[in-house]
């Protein structure tokens, strides 16, 4: 892949947006690493017709996908989503992110996030961003705490995942606080 593709570089991986062709790639990872997502995400197949329906999403101005792509390889080792972004005042949007069984643990998906940070506090002019997460999935908590988020509420029954409404913790970071974190990103 041609270096110009990248939207952001890190000393590992970069950040490129999701593409047609990383269908098979993706669903791959998603198969393999469908015992570890399941608990969170619930059971869901990748089918072709919901990577094209996620394509056609992220075409619209309040969605952006994007994976996170390892430089030595150009394999792909997480994906991340900014959905329901609001422009005008707000300037924001909610921030979604998976890792794969194959590579979590590594570093990869930080990497990556803070990568994303920079793109959505910078070229994407965004200044706040929204994670919710389950309040038993830890990793991912310790990830955005990592990352200069800051809890600010408990949301009860937030999303329909397989079959029951989960109540997900509401974590956010702000353009001026990711700077300002030393585990942060500057924008």
């Amino acid at each position: 892949m041609a270096a110009t593709d990248y939207l952001e570089h890190g000393p590992r991986v970069a950040v490129r947006r999701v593409r047609r062709q990383d269908y098979a790639e993706l669903s791959a990872l998603r198969r393999e690493s469908a015992e570890m997502l399941r608990r969170w995400l619930g059971d869901r197949e990748m089918t072709v017709e919901a990577f094209e329906d996620s394509l056609e999403r992220f075409e619209q101005p309040t969605h952006e996908g994007f994976v996170i792509c390892r430089h030595d390889t150009g394999a792909i080792v997480g994906g991340v989503n900014i959905n329901n972004i609001v422009r005008g005042s707000l300037q924001c949007g909610t921030l979604g992110y998976t890792a794969y069984a194959s590579t979590t643990g590594r570093g990869y998906l930080t990497e990556g996030l803070r990568l994303v940070l920079r793109y959505a506090f910078g070229p994407l002019g965004l200044h706040r961003l929204e994670a919710n997460i389950q309040p038993e999935n830890t990793p991912s908590l310790r990830l955005v705490e990592r990352l200069g988020f800051r809890r600010e509420g408990y949301s009860v029954a937030f999303q329909f995942i397989d079959g029951e409404w989960r109540d997900h913790e509401r974590w956010a970071v702000t353009a001026e606080a990711a700077g300002r974190s030393s585990r942060g990103v500057e924008p």
